[in-house]
């Protein structure tokens, strides 16, 4: 079995389905885009493992709380992560996480966005190790984000690959 997922296995962690998208929505992209050795991944939101999205919706900081948005960002990663496998065929593909953008859907004056897209980070540090999980990242409020009342978290990155 390969070795990233193995780890996945072993933290319990579960990759889910493609996106569900909501009736009417269209995404004319690819959500993950290999040029050479580098991986540039869309922005990815939370998902539940049948490819839903993942709930609760709205503003940090008013409708989600900080301890909510930092899971919604955990499943943000594992949307990711599933992209990447889907394009890629093996997650040992990445060879290292070079980016990482993290937008919060924030309430006005909400300022832990870095403490909500920690949950990401802790993700790809716990499943990939510190040398290739190790990331250069941003944490942003965003006024908005898509879908419904508005997906709590949303992330792109890019990544090394083999």
């Amino acid at each position: 079995m390969a070795r990233i997922q193995s780890k996945l296995d072993e933290l319990g962690l579960i990759l889910p389905e493609p996106i569900s998208l909501p009736p009417g929505v269209r995404l004319p992209f690819a959500k993950v885009n290999v040029r050479g050795d580098r991986a540039f991944v869309s922005g990815h939101g939370p998902q539940n493992p049948d490819g839903s999205l993942s709930t609760p919706f709205g503003k940090v900081g008013a409708d989600v709380t900080v301890e909510e948005g930092y899971e919604l960002a955990r499943k943000t990663a594992l949307s990711m992560l599933s992209s990447l496998k889907r394009e890629l065929g093996d997650l040992d593909r990445i060879t290292g996480w070079g980016r990482v953008f993290g937008m919060v859907n924030s309430a006005p004056g909400f300022t832990e966005q870095p403490a909500v897209i920690n949950g990401f980070s802790d993700v790809i540090h716990n499943v990939f190790g510190p040398n290739v999980g190790r990331h250069a990242r941003s944490a942003v409020g965003m006024a908005e984000l898509p879908f419904g009342d508005g997906i709590a978290v949303e992330i792109e990155a890019e990544v090394l690959i083999e």
